[in-house]
């Protein structure tokens, strides 16, 4: 029994997204921070970065970059802030986050609420001005587009400007279901003008450029996605974002709008991994997430194709000490399977 599943049951007292900015507040009163070491048998290098451990923290937790480095703290490999939009945005109404106890999942139809860019480029900026080298770690910035905008592409291209030289990767996220018609952005032709506009954008900045997908995708679509990335020469496919389906569900929450996270996420977004996988024929690195709440999730989302990993709703339920129970637990699985490297175990199955 952790710390953690005491406390739970007066945290679940609060509602979801209030108990969520209590989160984020005490991470930043906390001295929590700085990366830990690299662990040797799980560091490996993917589009162009040394990753110490496979474990990420998804986009979602620290919309607006004030606490990456509190969860660097806390045994992350990396950390992706957002998503960001050019603009501040309230998202949509509130209540807007449900915990599904029963189920261990959330939904959420949060909107990309977020301070905008300018805010979240001031932080970043201050994390690269203390030291001489300033603040270690891994940080990427996961990108959107204003809700109200009347040119999305273009708000891509703007943020791609203005995060390229602050971030360690950014994210194209059209994934999302909660802003209407984001995810239209995914047909081919749409995405295709999409991801010049964001490659032109980057100039002659060497920043990597994920793509962050739905779960909720047709053979042909992956197809597709898989053909103008690796013709994009993208640096991985981020696989998945939150689902609109509903599997069965015990939780009166059930019924609400939204995207769907957590334990009934599991076994779709692994298929889609595997699909992606399939599709792209390893050419091209991908990133799990989607469902992941313990180690041995962690192994077959690696073992099915990711050369990474990213977690968040199962910390609603499994406490801050997740990350670094997954790393310790890789680490034993790798040197159970006979492995020096993690590296050796991506598309084992």
């Amino acid at each position: 029994m952790t710390p953690y599943s005491l406390l739970r049951p007066l945290i679940f007292r609060i509602p979801a997204e209030p108990a969520h900015r209590l989160t984020i507040k005490a991470l930043s009163l906390s001295h929590a921070g700085g990366t830990k070491a690299p662990t040797p048998s799980l560091a490996q290098r993917v589009a162009g970065i040394a990753f110490p451990n496979p474990v990420g923290m998804a986009p979602g937790f620290d919309k607006n970059a004030e606490v990456p480095d509190a969860m660097l703290g806390l045994g992350f490999g990396f950390v992706e802030v957002g998503t960001v939009t050019p603009l501040p945005q309230e998202g949509n109404p509130k209540p807007r986050l449900f915990r599904l106890v029963e189920d261990r999942a959330v939904i959420n139809r949060m909107g990309f609420n977020n301070e905008g860019a300018q805010a979240v480029a001031n932080r970043l900026v201050r994390r690269r001005e203390i030291g001489p080298r300033g603040l270690p770690g891994i940080v990427g910035v996961n990108i959107g587009a204003n809700k109200d905008s009347v040119d999305r592409i273009a708000d891509y291209a703007q943020m791609t400007r203005l995060m390229a030289p602050l971030a360690s990767y950014l994210t194209v996220n059209i994934s999302s279901p909660n802003t209407p018609g984001l995810r239209a952005l995914q047909d081919e032709g749409a995405l295709s003008a999409l991801l010049d506009a964001v490659i032109e954008a980057r100039g002659n900045i060497n920043v990597p450029i994920f793509l962050k997908l739905a779960p909720d995708l047709e053979p042909s679509d992956i197809d597709g996605i898989c053909r103008i990335a690796l013709e994009k020469q993208l640096a991985a496919l981020i696989v998945s974002n939150t689902t609109i389906t509903r599997p069965a569900l015990q939780s009166r929450h059930a019924i609400e709008a939204g995207g769907l996270s957590g334990e009934p996420l599991r076994e779709l977004a692994l298929q889609r991994l595997r699909d992606f996988r399939k599709a792209s024929g390893g050419a091209i690195p991908l990133i799990g997430v989607g469902g992941i709440a313990t180690v041995d999730d962690a192994w077959a989302r690696i073992r099915a194709g990711a050369n990474l990993i990213q977690i968040y709703s199962a910390m609603v339920y499994e406490g801050p000490g997740l990350a670094s129970r997954i790393v310790a637990g890789l680490e034993k699985k790798v040197r159970e399977a006979g492995m020096t490297s993690i590296a050796e175990a991506v598309g084992s199955e």
